[in-house]
């Protein structure tokens, strides 16, 4: 039996690379195409915002769109990681046809991402009330980003509603619906968007407000319509049976945690070093600030296109997971990075012929489109490392394995990329593209050292599965 499986695989090596891994791309882009466009959609309220007050309310206004939803960025990814916790268990249980613990888990990962949302409600509030006037940043975006601040805040309790159900429907392999009610929801988000930030229809000019309420609506309607369609879909009928949401199970609980609070962290380290670089750009001035906004927006959304890759990765892999098919993971995981990799090149010839161009869609200040033009240089610089990099935590995390990939994101950021950053910025003297060159180091070193450790991991795992044989 080893002979024979040793020559399978010795055959595998020796087929063309793309036959070899052909039925791998087309299954996790049927997975990935909806998952990348929901994902998107968190990316896409963002950049609906800093358009609208770009263009209808300034650059200072847009300074403090960029103060904000940095910050905000932060509480978000929180929300997203603690929310993914469910997925790549679902996708097990679902591979061992479990559909009773399915339910049971959609029970206790609603229950915890309520309160969730209720405590990082309370966190935006004390940053917007405390700590936003001592960032040393221009009292006029403060003033204007501490209403918009709150009005996110509250927002994020819907957002994590909406992110149960949606992360519930895509561990099963339902993606597509998730995906249109994203779409709507951003539509329905430029609607209000400009109607309150310019004044129509008889509503006064709310200015940045007014792109907060719109969000803050957008995500309501989004969770309302995610959580019809669970329960109403014929689909999930036989998951939801044991959904009872009283009955909270401490162990289910830790279970969802135990994945969720790593990858929490792990999301966490990434974008508050993206924050922390935003606070520093904005101590240098409002220009560079609006700039960062522009390039980092920009950035964001190819960011939320390589997670939705990543999550149908972790899907995939949680299903070979727990059917214990370590063949099937390998290849399934190295056509998702082929996969990343090829879409992240696009976006990096897109950000350097571009990089004049695309900052237009934000704004006409020709001071800010030259700075954010020299930001997505250094973006495409990083594409690639970036792609590599959150599609190796997807895999992991599809494996369990979600403690060291914790560790290494601290060090990629914290030890490597910000604080040679702050050094080439803020003390070599050379501004924002100084701390962004520090960003691309972080991130190589991540997208480096989660690789080594996937092909650890699965190697590992292969290996003992071919010893029981």
């Amino acid at each position: 039996m080893r002979f024979l499986i040793k020559k399978t695989d010795l055959c595998s090596l020796n087929m063309p690379l793309y036959h070899k891994y052909k039925p791998h791309y087309r299954d996790n882009l049927k997975l990935a195409i909806p998952v990348v466009i929901s994902q998107v959609g968190h990316t896409l309220v963002q950049f609906a915002d800093s358009v609208i007050v770009g263009h209808f309310a300034g650059t200072i206004s847009l300074a403090a769109v960029a103060l904000a939803t940095n910050i905000f960025s932060v509480v978000i990814v929180i929300g997203l990681g603690i929310s993914y916790g469910s997925t790549p268990l679902i996708a097990q249980l679902n591979g061992r046809s479990d559909y009773n613990e399915c339910g049971k888990l959609l029970s206790n990962s609603l229950f915890i991402n309520i309160i969730c949302g209720l405590l990082l409600f309370g966190i935006t509030l004390t940053v917007a009330f405390f700590l936003l006037p001592d960032l040393h940043q221009t009292p006029e975006v403060v003033r204007q980003a501490e209403p918009f601040l709150m009005l996110l805040g509250l927002s994020v309790i819907p957002m994590m509603i909406f992110n149960t159900f949606k992360q519930f429907a895509e561990g099963l392999g339902f993606t597509k619906q998730a995906m249109l009610i994203s779409i709507w929801g951003n539509i329905i988000n430029i609607i209000l968007g400009v109607t309150f930030v310019k004044g129509l229809f008889g509503i006064p000019p709310m200015g940045v407000k007014g792109v907060g309420y719109s969000t803050l609506i957008d995500r309501t309607i989004m969770a309302l319509a995610m959580g019809f369609y669970i329960f109403k879909s014929a689909r999930f009928k036989k998951y939801l049976k044991s959904f009872v949401l009283r009955r909270i199970s401490r162990s289910r609980a830790v279970q969802i945690l135990r994945i969720g609070a790593p990858v929490a962290l792990q999301y966490t380290f990434e974008i508050s070093a993206f924050t922390g670089a935003a606070i520093l750009i904005g101590t240098i001035g409002y220009h560079e600030q609006a700039a960062h906004q522009v390039a980092i927006n920009l950035a964001s959304m190819t960011y939320m296109m390589a997670s939705g890759l990543s999550a149908a990765a972790a899907i995939k892999t949680g299903n070979y997971f727990g059917a214990n098919d370590h063949a099937g993971l390998r290849h399934s995981a190295i056509s998702s990075y082929h996969i990343v990799l090829a879409f992240m090149f696009i976006t990096a010839c897109i950000f350097t012929l571009g990089n004049h161009l695309l900052p237009l869609m934000y704004t006409t200040d020709k001071i800010v489109i030259d700075i954010a033009g020299q930001l997505l240089i250094i973006a495409a610089l990083f594409q690639l490392f970036d792609g590599a990099q959150v599609v190796g935590l997807g895999i992991l995390r599809g494996m369990g394995d979600v403690n060291i990939p914790t560790g290494i994101t601290f060090i990629a950021y914290w030890v490597i990329g910000l604080p040679i950053g702050y050094l080439l910025g803020m003390k070599l003297g050379f501004g924002a593209t100084g701390i962004w060159y520090g960003l691309v180091l972080g991130l190589m070193a991540s997208a480096i050292l989660l690789f080594v450790r996937f092909q650890f991991i699965s190697k590992k795992h292969r290996s003992a599965t071919i010893s029981r044989l």
